[in-house]
């Protein structure tokens, strides 16, 4: 058994309280002790990619108790995909926080960072159900901290809205895996798949009805109408690091969707039928109005970018919505961007913010002598996150768009995404135009006041440090889409793995040597 395979849930989980009650009162050791733990995370996660890279599944068993009735953690080409992008996500934000201050802005923060990237990681490698909804709380719990770091009123409110709505759904959670419990006997995932199989079409309604709770659960993880309405808000008012950290969140809602309705209510899976396919591809469809719409209709920058994140996770649950190999190859290249280019704004944003006090796109502050630099990294996130050449977005969109030719819907689908992109690209730009190229004296609105909760002074020049993991950010788009051909065959590969459940299924339920006996276990008793 390879112990590596537990390292990115051990590690961060060892680092946290260390800093939390160690370190507490040494900002210099929290961010030294926070820093190692990022890059070391990276390093495992770069050791269990190419571990994976051939296809094989690996099993961790904890306490050497035999599946279905022990936790056991698996690492396949999806998993170990997903970690290494937490973590590579997770080391560059972490350095955008320590050289811009955002760290010394409240407490705990290294802390909280770190229990979200053991909460993100355990949550991909985890291969029972009822340990996902464990990682969920863990997720919630740091996402709560963090998005209310350094305090302030509209922080609160937010965070108390994206708190309640989890919470509801925790609660469906909770409900859902009870009636699955009821109904199979099991809750690891390997041996839903089998259980599932076998109950009788005719007497599968509680389980269609479990399968359609969780996928609730998974819509409101990954900001899905119509519980949508807590993203812009949770991300426009954290700080902008944390929502850089987000950009991976709704991706969290997004796997556990691809690996429960593939792997145990798949298609193949007579009792669920296209049941998932049918809720879900409207209420993607829906979402990338809402998110076109709103950066038609923002007023900040903050609520600009959150938004256009929106309508990107429309775009990506449009693409699993399909639930065939290729639309699963195409949502994984373009979680891949829309990770990155989210993520990439929100940086930028903060870039912005501690320029100028304000991202209010109607009251414009003087110019700065890096207004050269600030616009551009603007123009390339912008081009990103629309979709537009050269970067990866317009590869994505159109390998998402070619996934769902065949639909029934086919029409709407390229309708819908084509007018969301256009409706992005006009937002982007005019908010473009108001940022960096509007009159500054005769054109303000009123005085500038700072965005709210910032009480930061602006700074009179932007180091390199503080710069770098923006452009660092940008150029994974760029690798993105020079790279198109090699990361296309491996999400065909990671698609076709996950459509294919026997590998997953043998490795946890018939491949378990050394384990305990349980029959002998309870002789003994």
């Amino acid at each position: 058994m390879n112990h590596w395979i537990i390292a990115p849930v051990v590690l961060p989980a060892m680092v946290a309280p260390l800093i939390a009650y160690v370190m507490r009162h040494d900002i210099v050791l929290q961010r030294t002790a926070s820093l190692l733990g990022a890059v070391l995370l990276t390093a495992v996660a770069t050791g269990l990619f190419v571990l994976s890279a051939d296809g094989s599944v690996h099993v961790y068993r904890l306490g050497d108790w035999p599946a279905p009735f022990g936790i056991v953690l698996v690492l396949d080409r999806l998993s170990a995909l997903l970690i290494l992008l937490t973590s590579v996500l997770g080391l560059i934000v972490l350095i955008h926080s320590v050289a811009s201050g955002w760290d010394t802005r409240g407490r705990h923060f290294h802390a909280l960072m770190q229990f979200q990237l053991m909460g993100i990681c355990g949550a991909f490698l985890t291969g029972d159900a009822f340990n996902l909804f464990v990682l969920f709380e863990i997720l919630l719990i740091a996402s709560y901290g963090l998005t209310i770091h350094s305090g302030g009123k509209a922080r609160l409110q937010s965070g108390l809205q994206y708190v309640i709505m989890n919470l509801a759904g925790s609660t469906l959670f909770l409900i859902a895996l009870g009636t699955l419990y009821a109904t199979t006997g099991t809750l690891n995932i390997a041996d839903l798949s089998v259980k599932v199989r076998e109950i009788p079409v005719e007497d599968a309604a509680l389980v269609r009805v479990a399968a359609m709770l969780l996928m609730i659960v998974f819509a409101v993880k990954a900001a899905l109408f119509p519980v949508q309405f807590w993203l812009p808000g949770t991300y426009a008012n954290a700080p902008a690091p944390v929502a850089a950290l987000f950009a991976i969140m709704t991706k969290v809602g997004a796997y556990a969707i691809l690996r429960m309705h593939t792997i145990v209510f798949g298609p193949d899976a007579a009792a669920i039928g296209t049941l998932s396919q049918d809720w879900l591809m409207p209420a993607a469809l829906i979402t990338i109005a809402i998110g076109a719409f709103g950066v038609m209709g923002a007023r900040r920058l903050m609520p600009l970018i959150a938004f256009a994140v929106l309508s990107s996770t429309g775009t990506l649950m449009l693409a699993v919505s399909a639930f065939t190999p290729y639309s699963a190859q195409a949502a994984l290249y373009y979680l891949l961007h829309s990770t990155f280019a989210a993520a990439a704004l929100f940086l930028f944003a903060d870039l912005l913010l501690a320029k100028r006090r304000t991202g209010d796109l109607l009251k414009v502050a003087p110019a700065t002598v890096q207004n050269g630099l600030l616009a551009s990294l603007f123009f390339a996130g912008a081009i990103g996150i629309a979709g537009m050449p050269p970067l990866s977005g317009f590869l994505g969109k159109l390998l998402v768009l070619d996934a769902l030719r065949v639909s029934d819907y086919t029409w709407l689908v390229w309708t819908v995404v084509l007018a969301g992109s256009l409706l992005t690209i006009v937002g982007f730009v005019r908010a473009g135009s108001l940022l960096f190229w509007k009159s500054t004296s005769a054109d303000l609105a009123g005085p500038i006041e700072p965005e709210p909760e910032d009480e930061a002074p602006p700074v009179t020049k932007l180091g390199p440090l503080v710069v770098a993991p923006t452009m660092i950010m940008l150029a994974m788009l760029g690798l993105l889409t020079v790279f198109a051909g090699p990361v296309s065959r491996h999400m065909e590969a990671t698609a076709g793995q996950l459509f294919d459940p026997s590998a997953y299924i043998g490795a946890v339920l018939e491949d378990q040597p050394d384990t305990k006996d349980l029959s002998a276990h309870g002789e003994a008793h």
